[in-house]
C-alpha cells in the first residue's frame, strides 16, 4: 500500500493510492452496492463502463443476509460479486446504531437485535474485523460509535474515547487476521475514524490521537446527520489538518455534488454517498445545469438526453420522454438508467476535480461548477 501526494492546489489534494485490487485517483467517489450490488439493477460490467474506481458494501448488512461466511467460502467479496477493483466496507457501526433494535452499548462491543428478522446479535471490535476479513474487502473500516445529533458533551466525549478504545482494538485484531495462513486478503487495509459531533475541540483531539496509531487512513464520521452544511465545513475546516496529509482523507456518507465540491476544497480525497442512486430510482437525475425530476410532464415529448454532451450509455441511447415513460410506468428500466446516468456523473465529476486540481485551476472550476448546477435546479 503506498498513497501518493501527486500535487495540492491550495489544501484540494491530488492523490494516487496504490492497493492490492488496484490504484485508486483521488479525489474519487466510492460507489456504494449496500449488500454487494447496487440498487437499480446496476452490474459491475456497467459500474466498469461509467468509471467506478472503487465499490462500498456493507458489513452489518451482508453479515445479516447472506452471512459473511457464505462469501468467504466463495472466495470472498470480489469473486462472489465479480468484481476487480477496490471494494471498501463500512465497518457496520452506524447501522448498528440506525437500524437495529433494543441496543446495548459496553465497553466490549454491542448487543442488538438484527432488523431483518430479531435475532439477537452481538458486534464489536474484533467481530467487525472479523467479518470483514471474512469479505476480504481492499479497505476495513474500524468499528465505531456513530453518536445522535445533537448530544451533550459528556455523551460526545465518552463515546469518542471508547471508539478510540475500539480502534486500538481493530488494528490488533486486524494485524493478527492479516498474518493468518488461510485469509483471504493479507494485505487487508484499515482506515480509522474521527467522531465528536459538532465539538471541535473533541474532533481535534481524538484527530491527533488516532493519527499516532498510524493507520492505512483516516475517515471523518458523524456528520451530515443533522447539522447545517456550514457546521460540517467549519468541522472540516478545523479538523482535517490534524489528519495525516500522507494518509487518504474520507468524509463518511457525504454527499451532495456541492458537500463534495467544498469538501474537497478542504482537503478531504474519498466520498461516498446514496444520493445518486437513491435519487435517481426516484427520478431524479444530476447535470451541470442543475438537477432534473423527470417525472415533470415537461419532458413528455422532449427528445433530448438527460443531458447534451454527456457520455454515459443512458445519454449515448436513450431521451427524457422515453425515461418519463419507463418511470411512470414503473419499468425497472427507468430506474436502472436514472441510476446509471447519476453515478456516470459523480464519477465524471470526480474526474474533472482531479484534473482542476492538477493544473491549479480547482478554485476556479469549483465556483462555475457550482454555479451552473445552482442556476437550473428544480
Amino acid at each position: 500500500m503506498k498513497y501518493e501526494l501527486i500535487t495540492a492546489d491550495g489544501r484540494a489534494k491530488r492523490g494516487r493510492f496504490a492497493t492490492v485490487h488496484g490504484t485508486i485517483e483521488t479525489p474519487v467517489f466510492m460507489n456504494v452496492g449496500t449488500v454487494g450490488a447496487i440498487k437499480g439493477a446496476v452490474s459491475t460490467d456497467d459500474l466498469r463502463e461509467i468509471g467506478t474506481q472503487v465499490e462500498l458494501s456493507n458489513t452489518y448488512h451482508l453479515h445479516v443476509r447472506t452471512g459473511d461466511r457464505l462469501i468467504r467460502q466463495f472466495g470472498g467479496l470480489h469473486k462472489f460479486m465479480n468484481w476487480d477493483r477496490p471494494i471498501l466496507t463500512d465497518s457496520g457501526g452506524f447501522q448498528v446504531f440506525s437500524l437495529a433494535g433494543m441496543r446495548r452499548i459496553k465497553e466490549e462491543g454491542v448487543y442488538f437485535n438484527s432488523h431483518i428478522d430479531g435475532r439477537k446479535i452481538f458486534m464489536g471490535p474484533e467481530e467487525s474485523m472479523q467479518i470483514q476479513s471474512n469479505l476480504g474487502s481492499t479497505i476495513a473500516m474500524a468499528f465505531d460509535e456513530c453518536p445522535p445529533h445533537p448530544a451533550t458533551r459528556k455523551y460526545m466525549q465518552d463515546s469518542v474515547d471508547r471508539t478510540t478504545r475500539w480502534l486500538e482494538r481493530c488494528k490488533a485484531e486486524m494485524d493478527r487476521l492479516n498474518r493468518l495462513p488461510d485469509t483471504i486478503n493479507p494485505q487487508q487495509l484499515l482506515f480509522g475514524i474521527n467522531q465528536g459531533g459538532t465539538f471541535e475541540d473533541i474532533r481535534i483531539a481524538q484527530a491527533d490521537a488516532i493519527s499516532a496509531m498510524n493507520l492505512d487512513g483516516y475517515a471523518i464520521g458523524g456528520l451530515a446527520v443533522g447539522e447545517s452544511h456550514e457546521e460540517m465545513y467549519h468541522i472540516l475546516d478545523v479538523t482535517v489538518p490534524h489528519l495525516p496529509l500522507e494518509k487518504p482523507t474520507y468524509l463518511m456518507g457525504v454527499g451532495t455534488p456541492a458537500n463534495i465540491l467544498e469538501s474537497v476544497d478542504r482537503g478531504v480525497d474519498f466520498f461516498d454517498c446514496v444520493y445518486p442512486t437513491r435519487n435517481g430510482r426516484h427520478g431524479h437525475v444530476y447535470t451541470n445545469h442543475g438537477k432534473l425530476n423527470l417525472f415533470n410532464q415537461k419532458y413528455e415529448l422532449d427528445p433530448r438526453p438527460i443531458e447534451e454532451g454527456c457520455g454515459c450509455p443512458t445519454c449515448r441511447s436513450y431521451s427524457r420522454a422515453y425515461i418519463r415513460h419507463l418511470l411512470k410506468a414503473k419499468e425497472m428500466l427507468g430506474m436502472r438508467l436514472c441510476v446509471l446516468h447519476n453515478l456516470y456523473f459523480y464519477n465524471k465529476m470526480m474526474e474533472e476535480i482531479r484534473t482542476a486540481i492538477e493544473e491549479h485551476r480547482y478554485a476556479e472550476y469549483k465556483a462555475g461548477k457550482l454555479a451552473g448546477m445552482a442556476a437550473g435546479q428544480e
